[in-house]
């Protein structure tokens, strides 16, 4: 449900931005992207039922708490990044660049909610199969989507001086100084 919702703001985003002159870009991880957020749920309750595993609280309920972070930090995302948010790859920069909410600390934190909630969802009921599997097919459907978001992101100076030194997913403990910016006289 929480994922239709999405689509459906994320089509409004995407006809909001068609009107300002943004088109979605080159992105050749997106289909791989859908069939794996697709199919991993479906996967988790398939190993479930099929292998009979059993629920254990003292798992299911930390992974829980986990999905609710992430939930908690994709919502923050959406909120943050506002007409911008999409779920395919918009090159919206042009219409300002945001380095506000999560943003302050890393570049991708829409990446890390969703990482999380694909890892958590199947251990939340022992699908420690789909957990696996899916974690290292999502690490490579990740890779790829990145890829082709950098290569949009890094046309732009400006994200590049407010946003190349801050890490991809995690942040850093103490916040990095921002480069240097050498001019000539």
């Amino acid at each position: 449900m929480v994922r239709l919702i999405e689509l459906d703001w994320s089509r409004h985003n995407q006809r909001l931005l068609a009107g300002r002159g943004v088109r979605p870009a080159l992105d050749s991880g997106f289909a791989a992207m859908v069939v794996l957020h697709s199919v991993l749920p479906a996967a988790a309750g398939i190993e479930v039922l099929a292998l009979d595993r059993p629920l254990y609280p003292e798992l299911a309920i930390p992974m829980l708490v986990l999905l609710i972070l992430a939930h908690a930090l994709r919502w923050w995302v959406i909120a943050t990044l506002r007409e911008h948010w999409n779920v395919q790859l918009m090159d919206s920069l042009e219409l300002g660049m945001v380095t506000g909410g999560p943003y302050r600390w890393v570049r991708h934190p829409n990446y890390v909610a969703v990482f999380v909630e694909l890892a958590a969802l199947p251990l939340a009921h022992t699908a420690w199969m789909t957990a696996v599997f899916g974690t290292l097919a999502h690490i490579a459907v990740l890779r790829q989507r990145i890829r082709s978001e950098e290569r949009v992101l890094h046309k732009s100076p400006a994200y590049l001086s407010a946003m190349a030194h801050k890490p991809r997913f995690v942040p850093r403990l103490r916040p990095a100084e921002a480069p240097v910016q050498h001019g000539g006289r």
